[in-house]
């Protein structure tokens, strides 16, 4: 029975499928496959080919750190084990063509799919609350917007998922009041967003010529300012923070928003 010990610093599962691929083509061959996962010290490296040195066996590696790998060829060699370097070769040859040094991080690959996985799952679910859809689920969000017509709340909400973060944002119209589920989250997870009147009165005057909307109020000066009366007093009323998106991109409104949040929060997302 042959032993293939597969070695990685990160955990291994990308070599370990390349290999079962490559037994594929064996069939019924006497193999078992092994993972040895995490090892990033010259200890635990001679460790794992003492272990082989007892079977009849095969080291395939994918260490990434170059002082590892150096390592791996004569700790083999003098404990008589077949050892093959999976990532080396690839290193280098990318290195010569890029004409760039690797990081030599373990798990980089590990840690972009799942920032890629969060990504994803974080813009389904900012389209999936936009304009105060689902309101029952609004404690799954890390941020809820809140803010009266056109104060950027989706595109803010959109650029915060992109970033990783999974927001929420909900419309405040005087007539109507907010869900439950809106009042009763933490203050520190919402966030209304503010506009000077006059500059909110030329968005929506555009807004109302591409629709063909009726309403006069909409456009109203007096009006909206009643409206930015009546989200300032929600804010008195249940301490939440207030940005003003006034001349501003998405991208400085989505900033002062995070830098709002929980600290903890700031710091195991990634730094823009």
């Amino acid at each position: 029975m042959l032993m293939i010990f597969v070695v990685s610093d990160a955990t291994g599962e990308t070599a370990e499928r390349m290999v079962r691929s490559a037994l594929v083509q064996f069939e019924g061959a006497p193999a078992t496959v092994i993972r040895r996962g995490d090892v990033r010290t010259p200890e635990q490296l001679r460790a794992v080919v003492q272990e082989a040195a007892g079977h009849r066996s095969l080291i395939l590696h994918t260490l990434v750190s170059n002082e590892l790998r150096r390592l791996m060829l004569p700790e083999c060699r003098s404990h008589g084990v077949d050892a093959m370097d999976l990532m080396g070769p690839m290193l280098d040859r990318l290195a010569t063509h890029l004409r760039l040094t690797p990081q030599e991080k373990p798990g980089l690959f590990k840690q972009l799919v799942e920032a890629r996985s969060r990504q994803v799952e974080a813009v389904e679910f900012a389209f999936r609350h936009d304009d105060g859809q689902r309101a029952d689920e609004l404690d799954r969000a890390e941020v809820v917007l809140v803010g009266v017509s056109r104060t950027m709340k989706t595109p803010t909400t959109v650029y915060l998922a992109y970033q990783g973060w999974f927001p929420a944002n909900v419309p405040i119209i005087p007539e109507i009041p907010l869900a439950p589920a809106v009042l009763s989250l933490p203050s520190e997870r919402v966030i209304c967003l503010a506009m000077e009147p006059n500059r909110l009165v030329e968005l929506r005057r555009v807004r109302a010529d591409y629709l063909a909307m009726p309403t006069k109020s909409y456009i109203s000066l007096a009006d909206v300012r009643k409206e930015l009366r009546h989200s300032e007093q929600l804010c008195v009323t249940h301490g939440w923070r207030q940005v003003d998106v006034t001349g501003k991109s998405v991208e400085e409104v989505a900033r002062e928003v995070v830098h709002l949040l929980p600290i903890e929060d700031q710091v195991r997302m990634p730094a823009w």
